[in-house]
């Protein structure tokens, strides 16, 4: 199970199954990156037009990529056993893909702590995506959101991880 990078157990929950925030006051402090991606999908109408920066609510590329933002520096009050961080960068990159038609979100975060950030970078991502959802619903309320996943983690006890 550790190929998967879980380790073998689930870290929330104690010896007798009740969940419980981990300590990690013994980890040791050590920079941990995230990288997740999401994906949008769309008509290419609406692609267009959010390209074009034509849409009612203003500039759907800017308001997703600070959502995104914001919503990974909240992230343990959204997810209820996650510690607080004091995040040391978050990016949250938006590209058009003509194939899909639609927009690929990637989010990195990145802290110098005693646990990771894989959360917040999840976060940034599906909140990213929701936010061009919203800004773009009047046009084309049959976008779909899908792929959110970790694409790497590094830093910490089990180190550097990648998906595959």
């Amino acid at each position: 199970m550790s190929e998967a990078g879980g380790g073998g157990r689930l870290t929330h929950l104690d010896a007798s199954g009740t969940a419980s925030m981990v300590d990690v006051g013994d980890k040791a402090e050590t920079e941990r990156v995230a990288r997740a991606e999401g994906v949008v999908t769309m008509a290419p109408e609406t692609l267009a037009l959010i390209l074009a920066g034509d849409t009612k609510k203003g500039d759907v590329l800017a308001v997703s990529r600070i959502a995104g933002i914001m919503a990974a520096k909240r992230t343990h009050e959204l997810i209820p056993l996650c510690h607080p961080l004091m995040l040391n960068k978050v990016a949250v990159e938006i590209e058009a893909d003509e194939a899909l038609p639609g927009l690929r979100v990637t989010a990195m975060a990145k802290v110098g702590g005693k646990t990771g950030v894989e959360m917040e970078a999840l976060t940034a991502v599906s909140v990213a995506c929701l936010t061009i959802y919203d800004m773009a619903k009047a046009v084309d309320r049959g976008m779909t959101i899908s792929g959110i996943r970790l694409l790497e983690k590094s830093g910490g006890r089990s180190g550097h991880w990648t998906a595959a």
